[in-house]
């Protein structure tokens, strides 16, 4: 391998190992984000083929297995899962093995498709048929039946609109909005906590008072039902169901039919946790949700109407048979403790006879957990009406986790969904984290999805878009491809596992299409430029970060700042990320000093002191070429941050890009970062309270009323 080598060579490809990875979607080399070539070393794709269920550990394993998937292959009638997207050719193969061929297509709504289908279909020099799909097949989720003498297959046809149109509102001319960590936003109905009645007030406030038109938050899936809570929203229990520490008990309407009992105690436990509202360090949210939680079932004991009862009813049937599964493991969880504490996580599963015990003998306990999701459903969707009714253009934009908790819901009761045990899910190293990163989650498994016609992964965003007009995903790579890291091996051991994305877009396509909302991918870090093309042709947009935009994607700190006018169009522009200190902490290097303090350096700080002021003095130069500020004011950074802060947010209106943002922490002036990439208990992660620069707490209703704020604003509606 020379250092200018970009492929593999003609040796490598023929060796048998790297057959059989490639075979079964394994990426055995790559190009990391400075553009160097990386091989995967054996060991990796032996471990990672076993994570697959294929069997390489041994020559002859190697071979048998190459053949059996081989002949898997040639013995699938059908493919389990077909994307059409509308207005393109999309062919299918039919290895009907020399039989005749019958056709059935069942669309979503319970009709069939009138048309012939085997007029599209074509013999092919190997013996199969290819079946063309043709283009009057409306949007939608199908099941195509097909019947080929004695062999008989279904699969799941998706077939989706070739992009996401942009909604009217937004085709008409730029739009903007807020980010914001909406559990750090409190006020005096909060439980110490943001919640979503402060979701709500944010949303009504941002549209009327600033004029956004969306607000980005923090993901909002399901959590621990009890403590101790991970504070990370990046790492949830489920991506399927709703996070209901965020719940505000004060706006359940049988919140009003208390008893004078039960009253008093809701509200002497909201007192025990109201003056935590005030303070602006650590948020405590395993106490904030132990009060709560005690409210909430004093509600929850409150008879509902036969209406209520009927919608709560028709919530749980809606939302299938995950929901139980979601309130059984948080049952388990509160009966059997934590699940990384005992055995039963491991020791049980959906088929065992002590899980039927347990939902039978806490029959009020399922129930329960049931009713969080369901009320936690009506407050996020009561939050995002009220955006839309108080004039946004899209509302919530909802942010999309990675991946789940690798002991959560989703695991324990669907293992089979997931690369369980032997590998999780991270990055390799880049000029962002030099050792890479293992998230500790597991995979989807690729296999199973193909298998069910991504239906797990279809609920998931349709449940998403049922409560926003946008939705984030982080980490969008994902989609294509992820990083798979055996135990043992360390972050930079690891080996791209490649995924179908068009079943994914073209899912995301649909569900976007249906409440003309909008996919944002952050696209940041390692990403190879077809996905970028792949997402711009979709119609779903990318991620620019005024600090990462630098000259012809340059990874090196102090070289030029691109113009903004050269952004992409079909994106979200912003200055900062929730990964970074808000901006005025980053142009006074908290970033160089967290980093010290947490000895997260790997080497001397003052060689990172230099790459930091570098990185600062480009980017004021580009402010200044950019007649934006003063080269007096460049000079003088401390005494002119909130002038340098809105110079950067004036100098985004100069981008072509479709979406703005701006966030929340840069508009009232706080300092301290929300999250420290590669820490977990050494630094506050998600749990820093929104504060001004006099570390004084700003609270929900307040927000919007700052004048820092306001002038934030008023730049962003290119009024100043």
């Amino acid at each position: 391998m020379t250092a200018t080598q970009q492929t593999e060579s003609a040796e490598r490809i023929a060796r048998p190992l790297i057959q059989l990875a490639k075979l079964n979607g394994i990426s055995t080399s790559y190009i990391d984000q400075l553009g160097t070539y990386v091989e995967i070393r054996d060991e990796v794709l032996v471990s990672v083929l076993a994570a697959l269920g294929v069997d390489a550990s041994s020559d002859e394993a190697i071979a048998a297995s190459y053949e059996l998937t081989k002949q898997r292959i040639a013995d699938t009638l059908v493919e389990p899962t077909i994307v059409k997207f509308i207005g393109k050719e999309a062919t299918t193969p039919i290895r009907a093995k020399g039989h005749d061929v019958t056709l059935r297509l069942l669309l979503e709504d319970g009709t069939r498709y009138e048309g012939n289908l085997c007029m599209y279909l074509a013999p092919q020099t190997d013996g199969s048929l290819t079946l063309t799909l043709p283009d009057d097949i409306p949007a939608g989720y199908h099941t195509l039946r097909v019947n080929a003498g004695p062999l008989h297959g279904e699969a799941r046809l998706i077939c989706a609109p070739a992009r996401v149109p942009l909604p009217p509102a937004v085709a008409e001319k730029q739009r903007w909005g807020w980010m914001a960590q909406m559990y750090s936003i409190r006020s005096a109905e909060s439980w110490g906590v943001g919640d979503y009645g402060d979701l709500k007030l944010l949303l009504t406030d941002a549209a009327e008072k600033s004029h956004a038109d969306f607000m980005l938050i923090n993901p909002i899936h399901a959590t621990a039902p009890v403590e101790p809570l991970e504070p990370s929203p990046y790492l949830p229990e489920s991506r399927r169901f709703m996070n209901v520490t965020y719940i505000r008990p004060q706006d359940i309407e049988e919140y009003a039919g208390l008893d004078e009992a039960a009253l008093a105690e809701v509200e002497r436990l909201h007192a025990e946790v109201a003056p935590a509202n005030d303070n602006a360090d650590e948020l405590d949210i395993n106490s904030a949700w132990w009060h709560k939680r005690q409210a909430l079932q004093l509600v929850f004991k409150v008879p509902r109407s036969a209406e209520r009862q009927a919608a709560f009813e028709a919530f749980k049937e809606a939302a299938g048979p995950d929901l139980r599964a979601f309130a059984a493991w948080s049952v388990a969880f509160q009966m059997w403790g934590a699940p990384w504490e005992g055995t039963w996580f491991a020791e049980t599963n959906r088929n065992s006879p002590e899980v039927a015990e347990l939902m039978r003998d806490h029959a009020d306990m399922v129930e329960f957990e049931c009713w969080l999701q369901w009320i936690a459903d009506e407050q996020v969707t009561a939050a995002q009406t009220a955006a839309r009714e108080s004039g946004m253009a899209l509302g919530l934009m909802q942010d999309m986790a990675v991946g789940v908790h690798s002991l959560g819901a989703d695991v324990w009761w669907n293992p089979e969904r997931f690369a369980v045990g032997s590998v999780t899910v991270g990055c390799p190293p880049d000029f962002y984290n030099q050792q890479g990163q293992d998230w500790g989650q597991p995979p989807f498994n690729p296999n199973y999805l193909a298998k069910t016609g991504y239906g797990v992964y279809r609920e998931m965003v349709h449940n998403m878009f049922s409560h926003a007009g946008a939705v984030r995903i982080d980490h969008v790579l994902g989609l294509f491809r992820l990083w798979w890291i055996p135990q043992g091996e360390g972050a930079r051991g690891g080996a791209y596992v490649t995924y179908d994305y068009e079943a994914m877009i073209a899912i995301l396509t649909i569900e976007a299409s249906r409440v003309n909302g909008l996919v944002v991918g952050e696209d940041l870090g390692t990403v190879p430029d077809y996905v970028r093309t792949v997402l711009a042709e979709h119609g779903l947009l990318g991620c620019t970060v005024e600090w990462f935009a630098r000259v012809d994607d340059s990874p090196n700190a102090g070289d030029p700042y691109a113009d903004p006018a050269d952004y992409r169009e079909y994106a979200l522009a912003s200055v900062t990320t929730h990964d970074l200190p808000p901006t005025a902490g980053y142009l006074q290097f908290e970033h160089v000093k967290l980093r010290e303090e947490l000895n997260l350096l790997t080497g001397p700080v003052e060689e990172f002191q230099a790459s930091a002021t570098a990185e600062r003095q480009a980017m004021l130069d580009r402010l200044v070429e950019s007649e934006l500020i003063t080269p007096e004011i460049a000079a003088d950074v401390d005494d002119h941050i909130q002038e340098i802060v809105e110079a950067m947010h004036k100098m985004l209106l100069r981008s072509p890009s479709v979406l703005l943002q701006a966030a929340l922490v840069d508009g009232v002036g706080e300092t301290r970062s929300q999250n420290q990439p590669g820490t977990s208990s050494e630094y506050c992660n998600w749990r820093v309270p929104l504060a001004g620069p006099d570390h004084k707490v700003v609270h929900t209703d307040e927000v919007f009323d700052l004048p820092r704020v306001k002038s934030l604003s008023a730049i962003m509606n290119g009024e100043k």
